[in-house]
């Protein structure tokens, strides 16, 4: 079993891998990574995104002779951010026994994967996700490359506070995602004896946020709205609150998807901020930031840096550390093993700690205010 997991047989729908620089005898010899992913859809630049990340380092590492002999490939399956064909793409890919499950986006489509990794006892590194369910209760299948939304929110908090702003509204999407934003943002707020001044849904994959700008606004006059949703709505959310009257701050958490949300909003974008939680991926940079820069230009094409891909491409880099780190034979058991052996692993400037009782492999947050002109400071 183990040996077919990783020198995989008549790879099928190679349009979808990571193929780049293989030879027809490499594609019969490789580590297979599965991800299920907005490929489609109005969540699809997280999705493409991160696979463009990640297959940007994927195919340098190819080329340069792979892991230990072997080269990586992922294997794209699309979901379109809907938790029932992530959980038919996550069958299909234990039962075509990929060697592990990698980059999956989004909390609700990943907590649809969740029961199937467990019963099947395959590696999930690195979600899309910061949610707590799954964190908590812990599982040593599942390892997480980014901070929780709970980090996110103490920040966001914590800055809203410290400058005076204690009237703090909640706008979530209505699934397990927004809740775990909401579950957050009421944590840190009880932490300061508050608690959200007003709190209204969208729907996921909707843009029908009209009642929930007249909840949070008439009346309420909150200071600050933390928005918990995809770029689409929270975009939606944001012009009508501006065409609304609302003058107030926004903030974002991470996964709305900075570039994305910049785009969808234009001019609108300016003054609304973003909690991050991978390094700040433009201008001049240095470490794995340099690095991914580097990539991207020798790769071509039109693709600019963003948060996401940096995600992508440095969840690539470190679950091919762990790759190596297990030795010539490989398993699945040997990967979770070299996994938690990295502890303070320097990925190029960011810390990546990982150990048998924790595997949330980094607490960084930092704050990003985007601006009118396509732009993202920090």
């Amino acid at each position: 079993m183990q040996r077919r997991q990783i020198l995989r047989q008549g790879l099928s729908g190679l349009a979808a891998l990571s193929i780049s620089g293989l030879s027809r005898a490499d594609e019969k010899r490789a580590i297979v990574l599965g991800q299920s992913a907005a490929l489609s859809g109005p969540t699809a630049q997280l999705g493409l995104q991160m696979q463009a990340g990640a297959r940007l380092f994927f195919d340098a590492l190819n080329a340069s002779g792979g892991v230990n002999g072997l080269p990586v490939v992922l294997k794209s399956l699309d979901d379109g951010y809907e938790p029932e064909r992530c959980k038919a793409n996550t069958e299909a890919l234990i039962a075509d026994e990929v060697f592990a499950l990698f980059g999956y986006v989004g909390t609700p489509t990943s907590l649809a994967a969740l029961p199937l990794v467990n019963t099947a006892k395959i590696p999930f590194f690195a979600p899309l996700t910061g949610a707590q369910a799954l964190r908590e209760p812990f599982s040593r299948w599942v390892f997480h490359l980014r901070a929780s939304y709970n980090d996110e929110m103490a920040l966001i908090v914590k800055q809203l506070t410290q400058l005076g702003l204690n009237r703090i509204a909640v706008f979530h999407q209505n699934d397990s995602y927004g809740q775990a934003g909401l579950n957050g943002a009421q944590l840190a707020l009880k932490a300061q004896g508050l608690a959200p001044t007003g709190v209204a849904t969208v729907e996921r994959n909707s843009v029908d946020v009209a009642k929930a700008v007249k909840a949070l606004i008439q009346g309420r006059h909150p200071e600050a709205i933390v928005l918990v949703s995809a770029y689409k709505s929270c975009a939606a959310f944001i012009r009508e609150a501006r065409k609304a009257g609302y003058g107030g701050l926004i903030y974002n958490v991470s996964f709305v998807g900075t570039q994305a949300l910049s785009d969808e909003l234009g001019r609108d974008a300016a003054g609304v901020a973003v909690s991050q939680v991978m390094p700040y991926p433009y201008g001049t940079a240095s470490g794995v930031v340099a690095e991914y820069q580097a990539a991207l230009r020798k790769a071509g094409g039109d693709a600019r840096p963003n948060y996401t891909a940096l995600e992508g491409y440095l969840a690539a880099k470190v679950i091919s550390e762990g790759l190596r780190r297990m030795g010539s034979k490989p398993s699945r058991e040997g990967l979770v093993t070299a996994l938690e052996s990295m502890h303070d692993f320097n990925a190029g400037g960011f810390r990546v700690n990982f150990g048998p009782h924790d595997h949330q492999g980094s607490g960084f947050v930092e704050l990003s205010l985007l601006t009118g002109d396509g732009k993202v400071r920090h």
